[in-house]
């Protein structure tokens, strides 16, 4: 889950799950808890992580079950459908890692979403492939969003344009375009004019906000002029693209959504791309921190002015809590506990965007190999 927070105050939930979709169907109705072998003895809290774990493990496959008989009847879904769903995923998780923390043995074979054998049983894949697909249902794009045939392109073409016109040479703004490629995949698994499941407030490619998209219009405008300059046909194809949205909300025009998201927030950050390569080379690690920006906007920038940005620490115990709600320190008792972390430590902890980035490294490369994107 992903929360914002502006200077002031706290914004509303992102719809993702952080989860990547499997090309695996899961059947509703046949899900199953692995088998659990009883050890010869057990103590105390070991009994009582087992039986914790359990009631997780019972509860999400419950609201599963509930969730996909309301879409299946064409029921009308509560308010944030997608939260129950989150919350319950969040505990399974968090109760197996206290399982496996009490019960090394526990820990089993690795998983196809990549999370950490220590925090998710392989044998309830199919559970993470039933809530992934019921997102996908919840949070499609509504009748009229207007989609790109290029969708990856897009982003990419639109964030080295904007790197360029803030100062930053070709090879520097390519990575700007690699970056905020990277962000499309971790708001949206790379889907665009998505809904969102978990907020009223946060749609679209890089889900937005209205003032967010308003703020980020205001500042196109003021480099319009510049982007034509240095590339003609993509200030065309913004034009046209303009025309297209016309009263339309733009969050749900891939193209405009992106360049209004790029613009309100990352834009600002790009010229200091060439310094945040020489602290940070891994290319993972670089979309983590563009997305720190979106999760916690404030402590990333002082992180940033600090000039010592692994080793800057976050003790707020505010922030602390939003980044539990991004799913960074959320799973097990001793996560959880934590009152403080370094950057270094949050982008570590940032585990479940791993695929997410790299699905985006991947699509990059096809992109500047000169495949359609």
């Amino acid at each position: 889950m992903a929360i914002r927070i502006s200077a002031a105050a706290p914004a509303a939930a992102l719809a993702l799950g952080l989860l990547l979709a499997s090309p695996s169907a899961s059947v509703v109705g046949q899900f199953a808890a692995p088998a659990i072998a009883a050890p010869a003895a057990r103590t105390s809290q070991q009994s009582a992580a087992l039986q914790t774990y359990e009631n997780a493990l019972k509860n999400f496959e419950a609201i599963l079950r509930q969730r996909r008989a309301q879409i299946d009847s064409k029921q009308p879904l509560p308010n944030l459908p997608g939260q129950a769903l989150y919350l319950a995923r969040v505990e399974m998780m968090s109760t197996y890692k206290d399982l496996t923390d009490a019960l090394p043995s526990r820990i089993g074979k690795p998983n196809r979403f990549g999370i950490p054998p220590a925090y998710f049983d392989a044998g309830n894949e199919p559970l993470l492939e039933e809530y992934r697909k019921l997102f996908d249902v919840m949070e499609a794009p509504p009748a009229g969003a207007q989609t790109s045939d290029t969708p990856f392109k897009d982003v990419v073409d639109l964030a080295t344009v904007v790197a360029r016109a803030k100062g930053l040479d070709a090879a520097d703004a390519a990575v700007a375009g690699r970056i905020s490629l990277g962000l499309f995949f971790a708001e949206t698994n790379g889907k665009q004019n998505a809904g969102n499941a978990r907020s009223n407030t946060y749609k679209g490619s890089l889900q937005t906000g209205p003032s967010e998209d308003r703020n980020g219009q205001r500042k196109w405008a003021a480099i319009k002029g510049s982007v034509a300059a240095l590339d003609p046909a993509l200030s065309r194809r913004d034009d046209k693209e303009e025309a297209r949205a016309g009263n339309l909300d733009h969050r749900y025009n891939h193209w405009t959504a992106v360049r209004d998201g790029l613009m309100n927030a990352q834009a600002e950050l790009f010229p200091e791309v060439p310094a945040i390569q020489k602290t940070l080379p891994d290319p993972i690690d670089q979309m983590k921190l563009f997305e720190l920006i979106q999760i916690i906007p404030t402590p990333t920038r002082a992180a940033l002015r600090s000039g010592n940005l692994v080793g800057y620490r976050i003790s707020d115990a505010r922030i602390m809590r939003y980044l539990r709600n991004n799913s960074i320190f959320a799973f097990g008792r001793a996560d959880r506990a934590r009152t403080s972390a370094t950057f270094r430590e949050i982008l570590d902890a940032m585990w479940l965007f791993n695929a997410k980035f790299e699905q985006a490294l991947a699509r990059f490369k096809e992109i500047k190999a000169g495949k359609p994107g």
